[in-house]
């Protein structure tokens, strides 16, 4: 249909159209091995958090995506921004970076696994950085999350059950009025795995224990 000037609509009739999903192209377009296309990139975006050269704490996070029914997304892709083991970011606002490995990335992506929904990484942990006035910021991980129907990313956080008084002094935390709602951005411990320490991290978009999210 083209665009003539002989339906003219008053301005008061005008009507927000319906929100349309931003996918299904998150695997082709950022994640395109998973979706069986080759020769995009001599290996996807984003799979090497921490190289061998990194110092640290050798860890592998798992997980889920769910909805707010319970089920299963399975076309979820997570990205992942966090510090070395020494709490130092290799991005150009930390004046420290140039003490980073020279093979850490700090910057990580995976998508979820189409037939199980599992998504999983592997880095190392990191180390508690500052924060707002002269405060300290318990180890964590930044997370962002897209998937069909999500027409804006959702960023979170992982943070670690073992550090528990970092974690009760982390001014981020502790603005979740809710202690249970923090809950949702602790992961849980697992059995080492090839010797690597291994989180347990689900995602829940809505619903019962819906996973805090934060303003980006």
């Amino acid at each position: 249909m083209g665009w003539g000037t002989d339906m003219p609509q008053a301005s008061d009739r005008l009507r927000e159209t319906p929100s349309q999903t931003a996918g299904p192209y998150l695997h082709i377009g950022l994640a395109p091995s998973l979706a069986g296309i080759a020769g995009v990139y001599p290996a996807d975006p984003g799979g090497v958090i921490a190289g061998p050269e990194t110092p640290g704490q050798r860890l592998r996070i798992e997980g889920r995506v769910f909805d707010g029914d319970g089920g299963l997304v399975r076309d979820a892709l997570i990205e992942t921004w966090q510090a070395d083991a020494n709490g130092i970011y290799n991005a150009l606002l930390d004046p420290r970076r140039g003490r980073c490995a020279a093979d850490f990335c700090g910057w990580g992506r995976c998508a979820t696994d189409l037939d199980s929904g599992t998504f999983a990484f592997e880095t190392i942990k990191p180390g508690p950085v500052p924060g707002p006035r002269d405060s300290m910021m318990a180890p964590h991980i930044c997370l962002w999350i897209v998937a069909r129907g999500i027409n804006l990313g959702l960023s979170t956080r992982l943070y670690f059950p073992e550090e528990e008084s970092a974690n009760a002094a982390d001014p981020v935390l502790q603005r979740i009025e809710n202690p249970a709602r923090r809950d949702t951005l602790i992961a849980q411990s697992s059995e080492p795995r090839d010797g690597l320490s291994v989180y347990r991290f689900d995602i829940r978009l809505q619903g019962e224990g819906e996973t805090v999210f934060f303003a980006t």
